[in-house]
């Protein structure tokens, strides 16, 4: 007879851990307890040596499937012969490092899905059924250990009902801590756009469906937060979201009610069905049918969707009651966060919501959806939010804890916490104030969760960024870190590349703040260790107007042209501005009166796309950008342009677009043909490029590598001349993803430091 005691640390709470460990020792005759605490679950274990060492084989081999053990500590301690294994209480108010990880939310599983579809049982249609397989987790979770007293549903008394399913060990509610019935959790209510009550229950959820079918906008408060709802085959209805919101042209995302009814207006794969169905739920960008009967205003000049499937009790039966697909775009305005307060949702989407369907289960915190997309067979993260956020990311060799604060554009969040970083929800944009104190609340809940204590924090290099203010404001060491590193390193990091290993970094993007205090962005960087070295880059071009260029390509055009020796009046560009437009840029350029250089690939994207008329504007970020990926989609030509590249150091994309010019001028090439021609010169220049590297591993990332057409192409090229590419999997490419190199980088720059 032996006693172990074992301390496990992962995704062992909310995912019916404890019931299952208390299963398993009462199938092997085994004695003893199982309880949670801020470290993750411990155990104490007591029977034969052979039963004992059987428990610790099956605990590894028969997980819960939402579980997952980080790391596993045993030793042995006096037998106390014990009779029973028990569930004991959890250990709070522990002092120390807390190592337990919390769970994403979780889809609806098939089995609460059929309670809420029977008649016959207690929670036939009750919006907020859930167990220990599905539900809500860390859009709930106030505090360690996972605990009801430490979620949001605290205030919610379990009926006799409810409690016998939680105590019992059959039942799959058995500790379920958000369990809870039509007579004892949490309900919906409808009010109207001034906030009054005019219905509750079931009653409120038929009163916003009929407010959808009318082609009203209805606000509606999800698991994470609030949606704008609007009934997707509306053209008026979308056209009234999109005036209120100030959303003109940005792609809104769809919730269909099953997946069969999404198949009819968009080709879905087998592995985007999984996603689709899958625990992450996330929305998925998928290609539109050409016989799809939806409005081209859900996405304009965008060949894809981006659908979801009902994600929770409440989303299912309310896209089944309405029978069709419906707008499920985040409940905010403009560049603010998703609201998750029902009189916050109701004072800040005055104006835009004709309704509001809420309920009076609290969110701790505001989780917007996550979005993917297939690329090279794979999923790759777009936003990485609900159903991902807050699961930790592997990565060797970390050293000493730090906090890293990301970029102003598409922020999140990182901690680099033992050998994992654990990234947070998408944030969004730090133009807006209400965005930066939804930081500010972010990272006190990251660090209060964990009771963690950075050893430095980590930011943009970037002087006027909001994120490296807040970061000096902290009062804790600041190291800033170069912007295309931080890609380069997240990149690698998530790919298993230690830091021993030199790799390549191709990392290409918007805007990033150089070492020569320049704007980078078409940036080849030799990585080994802590450090880089700037191997190549594209050749610089001044970008007249600045922010303003950004805004409009048509002026990153110019630059180009500026740059190229090509007068404009040679171009078709010069019929899309005005003669004054075309003379003031040029005295801009000329003067160096607010024209910055860039190396920056994205603005060379949007120069092409805007001398091939594709776009004049960029509505939202990366339109112009993603138009001319599509365009050179629809095209089969591999043929590509000249670049001029010497082995090191700038390389020359003059000719390039020289050629563009004399294609789309002289020759009356179509626009696809152009775009499919840059594409190709670009895998091509990549690949010359990162042949005098002497480097394997070529990372790929920055906002530009969301470019499918792009990736696929340098993928197999990279492969096929014997290098191992490698992209992001578990985190954006774009900037959010930026503080997942920063957490690698400053957590072993302080420990080299010691």
């Amino acid at each position: 007879m032996i006693r172990l005691h074992l301390e496990l640390s992962g995704a062992v709470q909310g995912v019916g851990f404890r019931p299952f460990v208390y299963q398993l020792a009462n199938e092997l005759g085994l004695a003893g307890w199982v309880r949670n605490s801020v470290n993750g679950v411990e155990v104490e274990i007591e029977g034969g040596a052979d039963a004992v060492n059987g428990f610790e084989a099956e605990l590894q081999e028969r997980l819960p499937a939402h579980a997952s053990i980080a790391r596993l500590d045993r030793w042995a301690i006096p037998k106390e012969n014990a009779r029973d294994f028990r569930i004991a209480a959890s250990a709070a108010g522990e002092i120390g490092a807390r190592t337990a990880d919390v769970l994403p939310d979780i889809a609806l599983c098939d089995e609460c899905l059929a309670d809420i579809r029977d008649p016959s049982n207690r929670r036939y249609a009750y919006p907020f059924a859930n167990c220990t397989h599905c539900g809500p987790r860390f859009s709930i979770a106030l505090d360690l250990p996972y605990d009801r007293a430490n979620t949001t549903m605290q205030g919610f008394q379990m009926c006799e009902a409810c409690l016998e399913e939680y105590e019992s060990p059959a039942n799959r509610r058995f500790h379920a801590q958000p369990n809870a019935c039509p007579d004892c959790g949490p309900q919906l209510s409808w009010l109207n756009r001034s906030g009054t009550l005019l219905s509750e229950c079931a009653d409120a959820l038929e009163s916003a469906a009929i407010a959808i079918e009318k082609g009203q906008i209805v606000a509606v408060k999800g698991v994470g937060g609030f949606h704008l709802f609007a009934d997707a085959r509306n053209t008026e209805a979308i056209d009234v979201l999109r005036k209120r919101k100030n959303r003109p042209s940005k792609p809104l995302a769809l919730m269909f009610p099953s997946l069969e009814s999404a198949v009819s207006e968009v080709e879905i794969s087998e592995q985007e069905s999984e996603w689709l169905q899958s625990s992450a739920a996330p929305i998925v960008i998928l290609p539109r049918r050409a016989t799809s009967s939806l409005p081209d205003s859900l996405a304009p000049g965008n060949p894809g969707l981006g659908v979801m499937l009902p994600y929770s009790p409440f989303h299912y039966l309310i896209t089944q009651r309405l029978g069709f697909p419906v707008v499920a775009t985040s409940g905010n305005r403009g560049d603010e966060p998703i609201c998750i307060e029902n009189d916050e949702a109701v004072e800040r989407l005055r104006g835009i919501a004709d309704g509001f369907l809420v309920h009076d289960r609290p969110i701790a915190r505001a989780v917007d959806d996550s979005v993917v997309r297939m690329a090279a067979g794979r999923a790759m993260l777009l936003r990485r939010a609900r159903g991902y956020a807050p699961s930790p990311i592997p990565v060797k060799d970390l050293g000493e804890p730090a906090l890293a604060f990301g970029g102003d554009l598409k922020n999140a969040i990182a901690l680099a916490d033992g050998d994992r970083v654990y990234l947070s929800q998408h944030i969004g944009d730090l133009a807006t104030l209400e965005t930066r104190r939804a930081f500010e609340r972010c990272v006190a809940d990251f660090c209060a969760m964990r009771d963690f204590a950075p050893a430095a924090v980590a930011c943009d290099r970037h002087p006027s960024y909001h994120s490296r203010q807040l970061a000096v404001a902290s009062g804790n060491q600041v190291i800033a870190i170069q912007h295309h590193h931080a890609h380069a390193v997240g990149c690698a990091s998530e790919n298993d590349v230690g830091p021993e290993e030199a790799y390549f970094g191709v990392v290409w993007d918007g805007t990033g703040y150089g070492d020569d205090d320049s704007v980078w962005g078409g940036e080849f960087l030799r990585c080994e260790g802590n450090e880089y070295q700037r191997h190549a880059w594209l050749r610089p071009f001044p970008l007249p107007g600045g922010e303003k260029a950004i805004r409009d390509p048509r002026f990153a055009a110019l630059g180009c042209l500026h740059e190229a020796g090509i007068e404009v009046e040679d171009t078709f560009l010069a019929d899309r501005l005005s003669k004054e437009e075309i003379a003031v840029s040029r005295r801009m350029i000329e003067r160096g009166i607010n024209t910055p250089r860039t190396s920056s690939a994205g603005r060379l994207f949007d120069a092409v796309s805007a001398l091939c008329g594709l776009r004049e504007r960029n509505g939202y970020e990366g339109e112009a950008a993603m138009a001319l990926e599509f365009a050179a989609s629809t095209d089969p030509s591999l043929a590509a342009y000249p670049i001029i590249f010497e082995g090191e150091g700038e390389i020359d994309w003059r000719p390039l677009l020289n050629a563009i010019v004399r294609d789309l001028v002289d020759e009356k090439q179509s626009p696809a043909v152009v775009a499919a021609r840059f594409h190709h010169s670009l895998v091509d220049m990549i690949v010359q490029v990162a042949s005098g590297a002497n480097c394997e591993t070529i990372a790929l990332s920055g906002g530009c590598f969301q470019n499918v057409f792009l990736l696929e192409r340098t993928i197999v090229r990279l492969r096929a001349s014997g290098f191992r590419p490698i992209w992001s999997r578990q985190a954006p490419s774009n900037d959010g993803g930026l503080a997942l190199g920063q957490a690698v980088l400053a957590s072993r720059i302080v420990s080299s430091q010691a």
